[in-house]
């Protein structure tokens, strides 16, 4: 498997865990009554490093793999 398409699974977990960490925080700080801190766009964030890798993937897959010959994947 080549490194874009190993890295699409794990940017996606990563982004998962930051956007549930974020929610369960403002949500604790709603309930005791606190201000939440501010919100980070980490699911937009996520979805863009997502769409840059999977396009490095095509690329990797259709013009720098057949360059080098190597075709399986």
């Amino acid at each position: 498997m080549c490194m874009f398409c190993a890295a699409i699974p794990a940017a996606a977990a990563i982004g998962a865990n930051l956007n549930a960490k974020q929610k369960a925080t403002q949500r604790a700080a709603e309930e005791a009554g606190t201000e939440p801190p501010p919100a980070k766009p980490v699911a937009k964030l996520t979805l863009a490093a997502l769409i840059a890798l999977a396009i490095g993937s095509v690329v990797y897959h259709t013009v720098i793999s057949p360059i080098w010959g190597l075709t399986f994947f």
